[in-house]
């Protein structure tokens, strides 16, 4: 089954298919950046009843020429994927007669590894084809926990956070992106909300997910992604006040635990028992970066 971590690695490059020339860089292969893209039809299927899709298939138009851009977002290693992407390069080169670059995205370190190894088929005297995949990996991808270099590259930051979802830099890719989208402008709310449902679908069930879920709750009216609005149908379903206020206290909770921060028997109970929804506002603001309970607490009377 198809993971939503699985489809916004290769989605981000639909959203913004110039991420590619950027992120290319690091790995050290140079492409003109594109003055137009075609999105194409993924089916790669014969007339014969065997489907193939590539994830994401574009055609790249740049002042030098076209390529096609498979992009493929591969969780495991699969010896049974180098055959069908060696397949997909060779049928798209054939049906479109535009040269073929494979893009792979792998969040997983012994994956990225796997993928980027030169694969031959044929003799090894004389191979017919090599398959040679450019990889992009959690070492390929720089982390980014400046807001302002976050907001100079919303999609590269997106991809920086999928990749490194199961690192300690996670927790900081993701409040520096959380800011530079808090940052656009009310026109580029459709945008933003994009970016907000690909950062969710990427994080997938890793701790990195709760705190990206926490962020957008801290503001319900800021940007509506769907665990937004989860998170608030979820809030209204416990009843007015006391619902709220109760999951308030958790989402404090919760995130503190997420971040590792140290809680006493007496700290949970303060959060617990406290029912001023604005100062468990104002702690669950300081509980995404506070370093200690001590300056959660700082100053505020609950």
């Amino acid at each position: 089954m198809v993971s939503s971590s699985h489809e916004a690695l290769h989605r981000i490059f639909q959203e913004d298919p110039g991420l590619f020339v950027r992120a290319a860089r690091n790995l050290g292969a140079t492409f003109p950046p594109p003055v137009s893209t075609v999105e194409l039809s993924t089916d790669l299927t014969e007339t014969r009843p065997l489907e193939r899709r590539v994830d994401t298939l574009l055609q790249m138009n740049t002042e030098d020429g076209s390529f096609l851009l498979a992009v493929e977002s591969q969780s495991e290693p699969d010896p049974r994927k180098l055959a069908s992407w060696a397949y997909y390069l060779s049928y798209a080169y054939a049906k479109y007669r535009i040269p073929p670059v494979l893009l792979v995205v792998c969040a997983d370190r012994g994956t990225a590894t796997w993928a980027a190894r030169q694969f031959d088929i044929g003799p090894r005297q004389w191979p017919s084809l090599t398959l040679r995949p450019l990889v992009l990996g959690p070492d390929d991808v720089p982390v980014i926990a400046s807001p302002d270099e976050a907001a100079r590259d919303i999609p590269l930051t997106v991809l920086s956070a999928a990749l490194h979802r199961r690192d300690p830099d996670a927790d900081a890719i993701l409040n520096a992106l959380a800011k530079a989208l808090k940052g656009l402008s009310a026109d580029d709310e459709s945008t933003a909300a994009t970016y907000i449902e690909l950062m969710e679908q990427g994080l997938g069930k890793t701790p990195a997910a709760d705190i990206w879920r926490h962020l957008m709750a801290v503001d319900l009216s800021f940007f509506q992604s769907q665990t937004a609005q989860q998170l608030r149908a979820e809030g209204e379903t416990k009843g007015r006040a006391e619902g709220r206020v109760e999951g308030r206290a958790e989402a404090v909770l919760v995130l503190l635990g997420h971040r590792g921060v140290e809680l006493s028997e007496e700290d949970r109970e303060r959060i617990v028992g406290c029912g001023d929804p604005e100062i468990l506002d104002l702690w669950l603001k300081r509980a995404l970066t506070a370093p200690s309970t001590a300056e959660v607490f700082d100053g505020a009377a609950g």
